[in-house]
């Protein structure tokens, strides 16, 4: 399997949170390892297909056998998030030729069932991934919980500060809106909670690497080339 893409991790490896700037999907083939990221925690096993979207971040744990891990293109009609498939042999000997192909059998074979975890840290992480405008003080009150101790025990548990991930998830919600906005950057920093423009302008250029202009241009040139 030379010719594609497998991650190989050493047992109880840690890889920091890190962000990917292109979607792509993950079949685990051997081994396993814990993951924490933009759509949640969960353990993934053999068989576990985890479905990465553009600019999301995440940071892994792995297991005292480490894991082989394939990685192919990210196609469309996969949500991102984690799920199983039945044959991870015959996705890996398809990838060998063909990794879209296999990839397109992944979508075919997709289960979304893998059990996410449902402590309070992953109970905040999904208020924040829908509604970046929560009060952070407000839901530890809900909760019962101390202000401080919900920042230390989330970034312990994903590697970011509550704050932080909230910011990101807006983020990505302005760039997933960017790409057929009609009005101006100022509107669109209001439309989706930000200061003003120049707020949407930096959180933007650090999750990118690029200013909203530029970022929307590409994409367009991008969706252009895939259509034309």
């Amino acid at each position: 399997m030379s010719g594609i893409d497998i991650g190989v991790h050493a047992a109880s490896e840690c890889l920091p949170r890190h962000r990917h700037a292109d979607g792509y999907i993950a079949v685990v083939l051997g081994g396993g390892y814990h993951e924490a990221g933009d759509e949640g925690r969960f353990a993934a096993h053999p068989g576990t297909v985890v479905v990465h979207g553009r600019w999301t971040a995440h940071f892994d744990h792995f297991g005292n056998r480490g894991a082989r891990v394939l990685n192919l293109p990210a196609v469309p009609g996969l949500t991102p998030g984690a799920g199983t498939i039945a044959d991870v042999d015959a996705v890996a000997r398809i990838a060998e030729r063909d990794p879209i192909a296999a990839a397109e059998q992944v979508r075919a074979q997709w289960r979304p069932d893998v059990g996410v975890c449902n402590d309070w840290p992953d109970l905040l992480a999904a208020v924040l991934r829908v509604d970046p405008d929560m009060p952070l003080r407000r839901w530890a009150r809900h909760m019962k919980l101390d202000p401080a101790s919900v920042s230390r025990g989330f970034a312990r548990a994903y590697g970011v500060s509550p704050k932080r991930f909230r910011l990101e998830a807006r983020t990505r919600r302005a760039i997933a809106a960017l790409e057929d906005w009609r009005g101006s950057l100022a509107d669109l920093a209001a439309d989706q909670g930000f200061a003003d423009q120049a707020h949407l302008t930096r959180s933007i250029a650090t999750m990118t690497g690029m200013p909203p202009i530029v970022l929307r241009a590409k994409s367009v040139q991008a969706r252009a080339h895939h259509t034309g």
